[in-house]
């Protein structure tokens, strides 16, 4: 397989393993793949799993034509990927070995060797000419072992990923990449989502055209998709709105509860809704389905002073997976001392940003009319946000989303008639109750000012202290002039036809203005509300969290130079040239100063 003129594949497809690292049930298979380069000086990159020695060799000697190879490049020790270095070194023992420190010491425990006659080591910045192309390094420590680098190839734009944006199945099986993937991401990389995170920033950097990695298809279109998808992964941030209920059952009683629940909820107006027994489904799929969607319920029974030994598992793998930033109701059943939901809610006390519902429903034995109807509240607590985001079921009249104003931050959502466009401001204020008039003031430079002038309608999404960076990133470092920054999403709308954010939101107001004031570099506008919805009851993020737990603190340590005061990019040098604009949120050189 040609991956570009002198870049080929050379990798097998595994369809004897059942268990992919003796856990994850892989009904397609697996691949594991080894790319050459094919320069004045040849690269190849990785090895393949041992039982497909032979193969992998027959493959590489059909490429090199008679050739010898220069290099062997190892990006990650794991076995499925560097089990036949030794072997390719019997064949080709002039090939020089190209890796990390940490590798090579790796490789001494792995064959008796670190190839200290033949070995290049190679760390953060390093590169290595082939002739045209040219390799540079990035590491990616426990990405998800410590030694693992990967490879940006300058002359091809061709991103050699390590287990990076890999999947389970083999290459001669069609199906879909996202579902395997995230399997795949969730169960092997999922504890790892800061490091994934660190090595996303750098690859922002670079110009990606494909991207070759040690498992499943090589990417080459939409890299937007699948670089969007591993973001959300390694940020724990959710992926689709729905609940994913996850029981154990006895003897069927918190089976018919579950049922009985899962109808309540669709009725409700949960828009997806995935029900796991545990005893009985595919733990790695229940596990990434709990990463996937935004909410959680776990039911199951006490058993021995705990609870049964399959959710005892499916908590244990999402904890280790540092599962986070999620909603959790308990469903608890117990003939005689329910003790469930006390120890349910103890394995989770590591965690970070879980809530808790405010109902637990307890079941003592059987349902009855008591527990039926906490089945009933936990379903509408649940689904408050569904239901506000729902045209259908929402309460479009529900004046209490004014009572979220105060000195907050704010998206403002407006539309040019071409596309959807939104803004971060902090300046929101109430003006009357009767009637309901809200002023909204926006810098006159931004481009939804000129928009809603022309327009005279807007929404005002009030962001909840929940709201990550990133949306921060999207809405206020980067003009709707220039910028789609709605690409991609399906879009919900209120009545006026203009988009509400899909989350992180705990309410929204429809506004058409009624008055404008010219206040020199701003402009305000004072409007009516039309439309009103509550979609939970999160705090408001005020200007002030923003700057304590969301905005990223700049990393300056050791470091010479200016830092960006709107985001925190640092410029290392001795003066700031005056014509900089900051990389991430395209602010001027007004808003750096000096670092210290």
């Amino acid at each position: 397989m040609y991956i570009t003129n002198d870049i080929k594949y050379i990798g097998v497809n595994d369809h004897e393993v059942d268990l992919f690292e003796g856990q994850y049930v892989v009904p397609n298979g697996m691949s594991y793949n080894s790319y050459a380069i094919m320069d004045e000086k040849i690269a190849i990159m990785d090895t393949v799993d041992a039982h497909f020695t032979h193969e992998w060799l027959d493959n590489l000697q059909a490429v090199l034509g008679g050739r010898q190879p220069d290099y062997l490049v190892i990006q990650h020790m794991e076995m499925d990927h560097a089990a036949n270095i030794a072997n390719f070194m019997k064949v080709y023992p002039n090939t020089t070995v190209v890796s990390s420190a940490k590798a090579f010491n790796m490789m001494t425990g792995f064959f008796g060797t670190a190839f200290e006659e033949n070995r290049l080591v190679v760390g953060e910045g390093d590169t290595l000419c082939l002739g045209k192309h040219t390799l540079a390094f990035v590491t990616a420590p426990m990405v998800h072992w410590p030694e693992v680098i990967v490879t940006y190839d300058v002359y091809d734009k061709v991103l050699f990923a390590a287990d990076g944006f890999g999947k389970f199945g083999a290459l001669d099986v069609q199906e879909p990449w996202d579902d395997e993937a995230r399997r795949y991401f969730i169960g092997i990389v999922g504890k790892y989502g800061a490091q994934v995170q660190a090595l996303l920033k750098k690859a922002a950097t670079l110009d990606i055209q494909k991207i070759c990695p040690l498992h499943g298809p090589v990417l080459t279109e939409n890299l937007g998709h699948y670089l969007s998808l591993y973001n959300t992964w390694s940020s724990y941030a959710v992926e689709t709105d729905g609940i994913v209920v996850a029981y154990t059952s006895v003897y069927g009683n918190t089976k018919k509860a579950v049922e009985l629940f899962a109808e309540k909820l669709k009725s409700t107006g949960c828009p997806n809704v995935v029900v796991y027994d545990l005893a009985r489904c595919d733990m790695a799929q229940a596990i990434s389905d709990a990463f996937r969607y935004g909410k959680l319920v776990l039911a199951t029974t006490t058993y021995n002073a705990d609870i049964f030994p399959f959710m005892h598992t499916f908590i244990h793998g999402l904890t280790e997976r540092n599962f986070q930033n999620r909603t959790i109701g308990i469903i608890e059943n117990g003939s005689w001392a329910p003790m469930a939901a006390k120890v349910m809610k103890e394995m989770f006390a590591k965690s970070k940003n879980l809530k808790f519902s405010d109902t637990t429903v307890r079941i003592m034995s059987a349902l009855n009319e008591q527990s039926a109807q906490q089945l009933e509240t936990l379903a509408s607590e649940l689904c408050q946000d569904y239901i506000a985001y729902s045209d259908e079921m929402a309460n479009k009249s529900d004046l209490s989303a004014l009572n979220h104003i105060g000195y907050g931050l704010y998206v403002v959502t407006s539309s040019d008639g071409k596309r959807d466009n939104g803004l971060v401001v902090n300046t929101v204020s109430q003006l009357t109750d009767t009637p309901n008039r809200v002023a909204v003031t926006i810098n006159k430079a931004n481009y939804s000012h000129h928009v809603i002038k022309q327009t005279g309608k807007m929404n005002v999404n009030v962001l909840s202290v929940d709201a990550p960076f990133e949306l921060f990133q999207t809405f206020g470092f980067q003009s709707g002039r220039n910028v789609d920054k709605f690409d991609g999403q399906n879009l919900l709308r209120s009545d006026n036809g203009l988009a509400i954010l899909p989350r992180h939101i705990n309410s929204f107001m429809s506004l058409k203005v009624e008055q404008y004031v010219d206040l020199d570099t701003h402009g305000m506008f004072i409007c009516s509300v039309t439309e009103a919805r509550v979609m939970s009851g999160e705090e408001t993020m005020t200007y002030a969290y923003y700057h304590s737990h969301v905005k990223p603190q700049p990393d300056t340590e050791g470091k010479k130079g200016y830092v960006c005061k709107v985001c925190g990019w640092v410029y290392e040098g001795e003066e700031l040239p005056s014509d900089i604009v900051c990389p991430l949120c395209k602010h001027g050189a007004a808003d750096f100063e000096p670092i210290g």
